[in-house]
């Protein structure tokens, strides 16, 4: 097959040398509320085509290459004083598969337990290209399942505005959980 970066032939979708060479994670931080802050690995020019990868069948292949290149390494590195639930945000399955589970999923270590299907999105509405103001009037109504009073970590693909987290967030708090921070393979806004 081809790499789907930079066309060689591979054995992976995504060659060992842009593995090793262009998929480079850089740790960026931004506040998205006032002490809250979202923590990505690369920025949306550097990722753009991958992520949209997440609406093809091919997309878990991408997916868990990016996530192990990114999350892994950041789960194996976190150090904290007690056990902490990953959420993926809406980790529902389109494709055969859900991008958000296998960013979870990647976390796992001694201090970091990935939780499925407990934050899902009630309101199916796309956000993809759309602006601040349209998030705001459609929000996605998060329903939370089988988790309370608990420490958390929000677990997406993407940030734009920060609507879908700060949903997230709210809905999970509503259920007595601490949401830490989140975690995102890339930010749009840099």
């Amino acid at each position: 097959m081809l790499c789907l970066t930079c066309k060689n032939l591979s054995f992976e979708i995504i060659c060992k040398d842009c593995q090793n060479n262009l998929l480079i994670p850089s740790f960026h931080k931004r506040e998205i509320e006032d002490g809250f802050f979202n923590y990505s690995f690369y920025t949306l020019s550097e990722l753009e085509d991958l992520i949209s990868s997440k609406y093809y069948f091919h997309g878990d292949r991408v997916f868990n290459i990016l996530a192990k290149l990114s999350f892994a390494k950041f789960a194996k590195n976190f150090i904290f004083t007690s056990q902490i639930l990953a959420i993926p945000i809406d980790d529902h399955t389109r494709h055969d598969f859900s991008h958000t589970a296998i960013l979870a999923k990647h976390l796992k270590s001694q201090f970091i337990t990935p939780k499925y299907n407990c934050l899902k999105a009630t309101n199916i509405v796309k956000y993809a290209g759309k602006d601040l103001e349209f998030r705001q009037k459609n929000p996605r109504k998060f329903e939370i399942t089988n988790i309370s009073n608990q420490m958390t970590i929000l677990c997406d693909d993407l940030i734009t505005t920060g609507a879908t987290i700060k949903q997230a967030k709210k809905a999970l708090e509503k259920k007595n959980n601490q949401v830490l921070f989140s975690l995102t393979l890339a930010d749009a806004k840099l």
